[in-house]
């Protein structure tokens, strides 16, 4: 019998539960450790953020599922890995003192740590702003973004700032979703011409996504994201600001400084800044209670894999080999990593260090398809470890197929989405030399009310299948 113990239940941690139970006879225990009792659908927040949909339309009940399907759910949150004598210490949601559980296999796919506390002011509970990340920051934020709808009902003039709060910040797409959502509601109650809207961004340039932006074509025609973002923003009457790392937040003001070393302020009433993501705060330690925290992750805490890492960005760019296969820890074997829980051997897109040595540089993603690819591919080795196969499964980023249907107005008659899909993710240049990296053949991006069509089916279809409904196996990550 084995013990395999999944730390996360979101879109890496959850399907690779369901992968694991799919592959393995019920002699073999599955444990999962969430700090909720239900799964958030993350890509529908950014209409709960603007009272679009009701809360519990996006969640999931983890232990019915759970239940069904032979799978311990353990509500709390890991505190220690102890990875040479194989157990962690979990602290319980509703009871006191640590649990310890034993495992033979371990899953790290907790999600990241938003560190608000990386930029001063930034955050909805000791800071200034407000966040879409988790179900409770939606929730708030449509509170404060329906109050300020009722200051533009009496007349004010108000300034709403959406991005990146941190130089080092990822989930860019969060962002163009929830600014455009705000512009179209806005819209729709007749009150847009009273708003001004800044997308504020660490990205080199717009349409950037932390991917090095990519090309497709568009209308005939070879088309940059940049192009394809700027032409719906000059539409909406958004004005992006790019290239500006933030530094603080107070509670008037976003202070930056931009790739020249230029600081400056922009002005807001209403700002959802998303935070830099770092790995969860687990301490991993020894037999002999060391630290032995270098052996499995990163200085920001995020789990190492099978990436080559120390490459600089030029050899990077060159190695798309560099990146991680199969998930699995080189010193432990044993332990494996999904979504942003793994380190990646380093940026997708260009670096850049501002003459004062600020580093503004976009995080690649690993969210969403990606995050469910992964959690697949770590579940299906795992799961040939255990029956006493080798690891047979393997998907790097520079591999990977992406596709992201973006919500720019949630309406069935008058809404739009962005479908944007991508192949690979991370730009393979020696396989497509066609100064992309990219299959353009695949590569592709759209805009238009069937996208909004499309983002509600994925909703519907993904809760169906994280529910582990019948065929949940046939629709992809």
């Amino acid at each position: 019998m084995a013990r395999v113990v999944i730390v996360g239940a979101g879109f890496a941690g959850h399907t690779a539960a369901l992968y694991l139970r799919a592959q393995l006879g019920k002699q073999h225990e599955i444990t999962v450790v969430n700090r909720y009792d239900y799964f958030g659908f993350v890509p529908s927040w950014v209409w709960v953020g603007i009272g679009h949909m009701a809360p519990e339309r996006t969640t999931i009940a983890l232990k019915p599922v759970y239940d069904r399907k032979g799978i311990a759910l353990v509500v709390g949150r890991v505190t220690e890995v102890h990875p040479d004598e194989r157990y962690v210490l979990v602290s319980p949601a509703n009871r006191g003192g640590p649990l310890r559980l034993d495992y033979d296999y371990l899953l790290i796919a907790t999600g990241p740590k938003l560190n608000f506390a990386a930029t001063p002011g930034l955050g909805p509970e000791t800071g200034h702003t407000v966040s879409i990340c988790t179900l409770d920051h939606a929730v708030a934020a449509r509170d404060s973004y329906l109050a300020q709808v009722r200051r533009l009902e009496q007349g004010e003039r108000l300034t709403f700032v959406v991005g990146t709060g941190h130089p080092g910040a990822t989930c860019q797409g969060a962002a163009l979703e929830y600014i455009s959502n705000i512009h179209k509601d806005l819209a729709r109650r007749h009150l847009r011409h009273r708003a001004e809207l800044i997308y504020l961004s660490n990205e080199p340039a717009l349409g950037d996504f932390g991917v090095g932006g990519l090309h497709a074509r568009y209308r005939g025609r070879l088309t940059s994201s940049e192009e394809f973002i700027t032409a719906i923003y000059n539409d909406y009457g958004i004005r992006a600001e790019v290239q500006k790392g933030v530094r603080a937040v107070d509670e008037q003001r976003i202070y930056w400084e931009d790739y020249q070393g230029h600081e400056g302020e922009t002005a807001y009433d209403f700002a959802m800044l998303i935070p830099q993501f770092t790995g969860q705060p687990i301490a991993y330690l020894g037999a002999d209670g060391s630290d032995v925290s270098a052996k499995l992750v990163n200085a920001a805490g995020l789990v190492k894999v099978d990436a080559t890492y120390g490459l600089d960005y030029a050899a990077l760019r060159e190695q798309p080999g560099a990146w991680p296969a199969t998930y699995q820890n080189p010193s432990y074997p044993n332990i494996f990593a999904a979504g942003i829980a793994f380190a990646p051997p380093g940026p997708i897109s260009v670096p850049h260090i501002t003459p004062s040595g600020l580093n503004i540089t976009a995080a690649p993603p690993r969210t969403g398809m990606i995050s469910g690819v992964i959690g697949r591919v770590a579940a299906l080795n795992i799961a040939n470890l255990i029956n006493g196969d080798r690891l047979a499964h393997h998907e790097r980023m520079s591999e990977m197929f992406a596709a992201c249907v973006a919500s720019m107005g949630d309406s069935l008659w008058d809404g739009e989405a962005a479908t944007i899909i991508m192949y690979p993710v991370v730009p393979d240049h020696r396989r497509y030399p066609n100064g992309t990296g990219r299959d353009l053949f695949v590569t592709h991006m759209e805009l238009g009310t069937s996208g909004a069509w499309m983002k509600r089916l994925v909703h519907e279809t993904f809760m169906y299948k994280f529910k582990a409904r019948p065929g949940w196996q046939i629709i992809p990550e």
